[in-house]
């Protein structure tokens, strides 16, 4: 029965993954926004109000930042032309370099008589693909024999011009379609979680009686304070790393310091993979300076800044409230971005440090939290 009942629990995260993913993130954009409706709510105002206050703000500031990376995405796109170029030059070097290597390999290992007879066979192989080819032209250019009867009849065929895009974008129409859906009621989410957080919580402890609401009470706590640590933590780490990478490629002279610095600060925090997706945006944008130097400049302050902030700023920051192991952190990883792809990778860490939380508070999951624990 625990068998079936993961089985059966796996396929419902699987099969409604837009809807958890909605769900989860709503939870995370309210855990971000409830220290500002605090601050407010000290101020004598309402939950309601304050909560759609903050809304109204973190939706305006969503416009804002939408403008201007619109801004950047037109600049950049008026320069697609000149960064296929370079991309292209860059490739033709590696491929000769790989040429030219292989080749000094090749002479260095085969003899010098195999060596002869394979390029004599290479240009036999040459000579007769030539004739071949000089004999297809030949009968190309034979005038063909005039069709007799019904089959003179020019067959009229209508040629439906197909992009790539198109090709990719019409069978996912209904995907498209769900995720527009449930991405519109984020923010109404967002909302009544903000402005409903107390009487949800009285109401769901209704459920306990005795001492097991206690135990949901203190589940719910360290859930909240796990959750908030890592969620508010590493948002407050990202802005940080944002501005001060978007400094740092203004003061190299890299082109779309605005897009690339804050790309750049929030994929740094992507577990184990943060350094080198993080080099991937302004290695792009110094192609537009294309200069050894700049590449080198690049890579070597992403590396020293995703450095410092996983190893000095993030445990102030994020704080020690997240305990788990590396070894739960991989398997997490693994599960979560196998059932919802990059979103679970994105959730895998405080939706594992939940499950930790309830373990920790339930008497007969203990043993599971100490597990999950470093």
């Amino acid at each position: 029965m625990p068998v079936i009942a993961g089985g059966v629990i796996i396929a419902i995260l699987y099969f409604g993954r837009i809807f958890f993913i909605t769900s989860i993130i709503a939870i995370v954009i309210a855990f971000i926004l409830e220290p500002f409706v605090a601050v407010l709510m000290r101020l004598r105002f309402p939950r309601s109000l304050a909560s759609f206050v903050v809304c109204s703000l973190a939706l305006l500031v969503l416009y804002v930042i939408g403008i201007g990376a619109y801004s950047q995405l037109s600049s950049l796109y008026d320069q697609l032309p000149t960064y296929g170029q370079r991309i292209g030059d860059l490739v033709d070097n590696v491929e000769q370099k790989l040429g030219e290597t292989e080749e000094q390999t090749y002479r260095l290992i085969v003899p010098a008589r195999q060596r002869k007879q394979q390029e004599e066979q290479a240009r036999a192989q040459q000579l007769a693909l030539e004739q071949s080819r000089t004999r297809r032209r030949v009968q190309q250019q034979a005038p063909p024999i005039p069709p007799v009867g019904p089959a003179a009849i020019p067959e009229v065929r209508i040629h439906e011009e197909k992009t790539p895009i198109g090709d990719y974008i019409y069978p996912r129409l209904s995907s498209f379609y769900q995720i527009l859906l449930m991405g519109s009621f984020i923010p109404f989410l967002v909302y009544f979680m903000l402005s409903w957080r107390d009487h949800i919580n009285r109401s769901f402890l209704q459920f306990f009686h005795g001492e097991d609401r206690q135990i949901a009470a203190r589940s719910l706590a360290g859930i909240a304070d796990m959750v908030r640590a890592f969620v508010v933590g590493n948002f407050l780490l990202g802005l940080l790393l944002a501005f001060l990478s978007s400094v740092m490629f203004w003061l190299m002279r890299l082109p779309f310091p605005l897009l690339v610095g804050p790309l750049s600060g929030f994929l740094s925090l992507v577990p184990y993979i943060g350094m080198p997706l993080a080099m991937i945006p302004p290695m792009f944008a110094a192609l537009g300076v294309n200069v050894f130097a700049v590449y080198v400049l690049v890579v070597v302050s992403v590396a020293l800044l995703h450095l410092i902030a996983m190893n000095v700023m993030y445990p102030k920051i994020v704080g020690s409230r997240v305990h788990l192991n590396p070894l739960v952190v991989t398997f997490s990883l693994m599960l979560w971005g196998f059932l919802w792809d990059a979103p679970g990778l994105i959730l895998a860490i405080p939706m594992t440090a939940a499950l930790k939380a309830v373990c920790d508070n339930v008497k007969g999951l203990r043993g599971f939290g100490k597990f999950l624990g470093d």
